[in-house]
């Protein structure tokens, strides 16, 4: 499958992981900025598609990561983030939200399994109340895309 036929708008995402879950599969669903891609980003997405068969990513929109990490970001536009996204094999779909937080899109997926980095405690997980099941990762210390921006800029 091409990767830009993996990346969905929210109702092709929703009859997508219907038909998934009609098959038996167990949908996980991890989210980010995913800006510029690293070693921490294929980590947490492999360990993610670990947890089951499909894989949904959600991918903040450029306004969302604007709001979120301050003027100067994203590096790469949204739809470059989501293609660069949707061409690694562990990845079933990606769909970009608009808001902060993916809590519409976690709403509308129901995953049986909710993947957050270890960052996060796990009372201020978006969304947790509609998975079935809430597992944090662990990050790679020293990867970040912050980390690759000082680097380069220096």
């Amino acid at each position: 499958m091409k990767a830009k036929n993996k990346i969905l708008g929210p109702r092709a995402l929703k009859k997508m992981v219907e038909t998934a879950r009609k098959e038996g599969k167990k949908i996980v669903f991890t989210n980010g900025c995913f800006d510029i891609l690293h070693a921490g980003h294929v980590s947490v997405l492999e360990f993610s598609r670990a947890k089951g068969d499909v894989l949904v990513v959600g991918v903040n929109s450029d306004d969302s990561v604007r709001r979120l990490k301050g003027s100067s970001r994203p590096v790469n536009c949204q739809a470059d983030r989501a293609l660069v996204l949707a061409a690694l094999e562990s990845v079933s779909a990606v769909c970009l939200f608009k808001e902060d937080t993916p809590y519409e899109l976690i709403k509308l997926v129901r995953p049986d399994v909710l993947v957050k980095g270890g960052d996060y405690k796990p009372g201020e997980i978006v969304g947790r109340e509609f998975a079935k099941k809430v597992v944090r990762f662990p990050l790679l210390k020293g990867r970040s895309t912050t980390n690759i921006i000082k680097k380069v800029s220096k």
